[in-house]
């Protein structure tokens, strides 16, 4: 199962490297959306990420509509946002889904959530509390996904590192 991860102007390089990790180990591919908030080059986006990147597949955009125009079919994306209705478990995701997330201050442009409110997707949270950091949230949905399709092609046994 492969899913795309999309940043949509992220701005803090510790969340972009570990969300590169997470895209890494899930066989994810991560495209990102100008402005970044760093530079590719930025050592803590590197650390964040540390030696996985030689495994990640990434892809560079000017803007949200680019990637909706390549890629968008009407059911292959979910935008995830506070401001859904839906819970992000209770939709079915499908091979090659986009999971797309927005920047860390002020999530998804508002005119891209109301256009696609059917497919905006929420993680549950208590109380009054924003939400979740973006690498944890973007950690959940993929993982959400990969559980719904069965971990396909993944080790679900687990393994004991040796020396």
């Amino acid at each position: 199962m492969t899913l795309n991860i999309v940043l949509v102007e992220p701005e803090i390089p510790q969340n972009a490297g570990n969300i590169a990790r997470t895209c890494a180990v899930t066989g994810a591919k991560l495209h990102l959306v100008r402005p970044l908030g760093f530079e590719v080059s930025d050592k803590y986006l590197k650390r964040a990420g540390l030696d996985y990147w030689q495994y990640l597949d990434i892809a560079y955009y000017d803007s949200i509509g680019e990637v909706m125009d390549k890629f968008y079919n009407g059911n292959n994306f979910w935008f995830f946002s506070t401001k859904s209705k839906h819970i992000h478990s209770d939709v079915s995701y499908k091979d090659g889904d986009f999971l797309v997330f927005g920047k860390e201050t002020k999530g998804l442009p508002e005119d891209l959530l109301k256009e696609h409110y059917d497919e905006c997707v929420r993680i549950p949270m208590m109380g009054e509390l924003r939400s979740l950091n973006l690498s944890n949230s973007v950690c959940v949905g993929v993982y959400e996904a990969l559980r719904q399709n069965g971990f396909p092609g993944f080790n679900t046994e687990g393994h004991l590192r040796t020396k």
